[in-house]
């Protein structure tokens, strides 16, 4: 896991959704997670089976937030789950060893631990920057990173306001993926902006 990891926005438009994650496939996006808060089941279910399709076309994982019964009936590739979400050890249980399991982590190391004890596939904090899509109450600092190296083995994935200026000094300190909402979804380049924080990733 490294790269890009794009988050969809609460579109209900899907038409939309599917032709900007299509732009940022297309330039390197490593894994996208469905996330709609607000869409009605039926327009969830509609929207991940064709970004789920739309992902096997490109090879690239689709995990779905939340929802571990979409996640089941879909065979997406894993879910992402927050704190208040599903246990990771009940999902890891329910989906078994091959699926990916995501544990938001805030700016907490402690949900790091408890989640790499039960079995998660990546962890991520956040949020570092001030976002206009998730309300952060609280501010992760950097040196959250540094500790994390120094005893987490998974892969570790940063959130929050995310630019690919914003970024690089998270990617320096070891952030394996950076997650971003609207720095693609709402760029008028989108796959210009999947381009910009792949490049993060790459050798000098």
């Amino acid at each position: 896991m490294r790269g890009l990891y794009l988050v969809t926005p609460n579109w209900d438009d899907t038409d939309r959704l599917l032709a900007v994650t299509a732009q940022a496939l297309e330039a390197g996006a490593a894994l996208v997670q469905y996330r709609h808060k607000d869409a009605r089941p039926e327009l969830r279910a509609e929207q991940a089976a064709a970004l789920l399709k739309l992902c096997r076309r490109h090879g690239t994982p689709l995990v779905i937030n939340d929802h571990l019964d979409l996640c089941q009936a879909l065979d997406a590739d894993g879910v992402h789950l927050g704190h208040t979400d599903q246990g990771i050890a009940g999902a890891r249980a329910l989906l078994g060893r091959d699926k990916i399991v995501g544990a938001s982590c805030y700016g907490e190391l402690a949900l790091a631990r408890t989640a790499q004890a039960a079995g998660a596939s990546y962890v991520a904090f956040g949020g570092f920057y001030p976002s206009p899509v998730k309300k952060y109450t609280f501010v992760t600092p950097p040196e959250r990173l540094d500790e994390a190296r120094a005893e987490i083995t998974l892969p570790v994935v940063v959130i929050g306001g995310m630019t690919p200026s914003n970024a690089a000094p998270l990617v320096a300190r070891g952030a394996d993926m950076v997650a971003a909402i609207t720095s693609v979804y709402g760029s008028p380049e989108p796959d210009a902006a999947a381009r910009a924080f792949g490049a993060l990733f790459r050798p000098a």
